[in-house]
């Protein structure tokens, strides 16, 4: 028994002695999951922006084009965007002599695809959301361990002993909190823009062969 318990002393105070290492090391880790979410934040934003589209135009100007049977205008107008509404008409178009089902496919295969692209980043700014705030209550918890124990090493429980301990833990709740919150913000509005821009290209994509489907038709 008393064998047993001397272990357990040795691991509690074993424990104890990592917690004197302090809370810098978590201010550092939410420094670099910081910088990661502001670097995703930013990829992200130039990535909606080189993908958008004034989509009430380019649907009219590819409309013209279909209907007026030219294959070479509507290529030169897709090729001109790097929207992805004009990157699936060109895929289906490569496939246009083999018909309308191999087009659907292409098309399918293709949004599938970029369906992971759209969605790439938004795991690790919705993981920092939920997770960052109890990284830093964690580190709050630790430093708190560390006042505790320097009140029994020096035998005071005064301001002096307990403040400096307690004002580092709370600010590795703060810091926690400063990376969860933009984090979950810029989840839910990427979160928002791909749902629409996923029906979008949804409905683009079937209007699109339906009415290359038709022009078929009314050739026979």
């Amino acid at each position: 028994m008393e064998q047993a318990a001397t272990s357990g002393f040795n691991i509690v105070e074993k424990l104890l002695g990592i917690t004197l290492l302090g809370t810098e090391w978590i201010l550092w880790l939410l420094i670099v999951l910081s910088v990661v979410s502001v670097a995703i934040m930013i990829e992200r934003v130039f990535f909606f922006l080189k993908i958008r589209l004034d989509f009430q135009e380019f649907s009219n100007e590819l409309t013209k084009a279909l209907l007026r049977n030219d294959s070479d205008a509507t290529r030169r107008l897709c090729e001109r965007s790097q929207s992805l509404e004009s990157q699936v008409v060109l895929r289906g178009l490569e496939y246009q002599d083999r018909g309308p089902k191999a087009m659907r496919e292409s098309m399918e295969g293709f949004l599938i695809g970029e369906r992971q692209v759209l969605d790439r980043g938004l795991v690790v700014l919705g993981t920092l959301g939920n997770n960052a705030p109890f990284i830093g209550l964690f580190g709050t918890v630790w430093g708190i361990m560390a006042s505790f124990h320097d009140i029994g090493q020096r035998g005071s429980a005064s301001l002096a002993v307990v403040a400096p301990g307690i004002s580092e833990a709370l600010v590795a709740t703060a810091a926690g909190l400063a990376v969860a919150i933009p984090a979950v913000i810029f989840y839910n509005y990427f979160s928002s823009k791909l749902d629409i821009v996923d029906g979008q290209l949804s409905n683009f994509s079937t209007d699109f062969l339906n009415l290359v489907e038709r022009d078929l038709l009314s050739r026979v």
